[in-house]
């Protein structure tokens, strides 16, 4: 029979950081991702824009809400800007993204 080991530590730096997914095929280089990224994750490619820095993403969604070609997924809600600056607006400690705030 054989033995099999898991690395528990290795297994949890495989995963990703955010959930953002750039597709790269659908990508018709029209750079709005670079101007509305507050964290310059997409950087200008020879063909196509190219994922630069993915682990700095926090989740806002402004790139996929600008994306014409529907290249960008992300899951807008744990980093979402516009729910954290709502929530300190509010003063309320919670911070949550739902339909009443950016997408």
């Amino acid at each position: 029979m054989m033995e099999i080991t898991l690395d528990l530590g290795k297994m949890a730096e495989m995963r990703p950081v955010n959930t953002l997914v750039f597709h790269p095929g659908k990508c018709i280089n029209c750079g709005m991702c670079l101007q509305v990224c507050p964290h310059r994750v997409f950087a200008q490619g020879e063909r196509r824009v190219r994922m630069a820095r993915a682990d700095e993403c926090m989740e806002c969604g402004a790139c996929q809400r600008n994306c014409p070609a529907g290249a960008i997924e992300v899951d807008s809600g744990v980093g979402c800007a516009a729910a954290m600056i709502k929530a300190a607006l509010k003063g309320s400690k919670e911070v949550t993204c739902g339909d009443d705030c950016c997408r």
